[in-house]
């Protein structure tokens, strides 16, 4: 949900940047540097996720554990 608005403000953003500037190399830079922000964004919450599932799977573990033992 917040990618998502993320996403919308980004796109507002260029479109404002389209009407503000005039010059085409510009904002092809722009553009190509914005959508690497968005790249890298994409690939951090990727391993944010990875990590929480791993921490998770280690939970689970170390309640598997205590069950057993118990």
């Amino acid at each position: 949900m917040l990618l998502l608005l993320l996403m919308l403000l980004l796109m507002m953003l260029l479109l404002l940047l389209q009407l503000l500037l005039l010059q085409q190399q510009l904002l092809i830079l722009l553009l190509l540097l914005l959508m690497l922000l968005l790249l890298l964004l994409q690939l951090l919450l990727l391993l944010l996720l990875l990590l929480l599932l791993l921490l998770l799977l280690l939970l689970l573990r170390l309640l598997l554990d205590a069950a057993i033992f118990t």
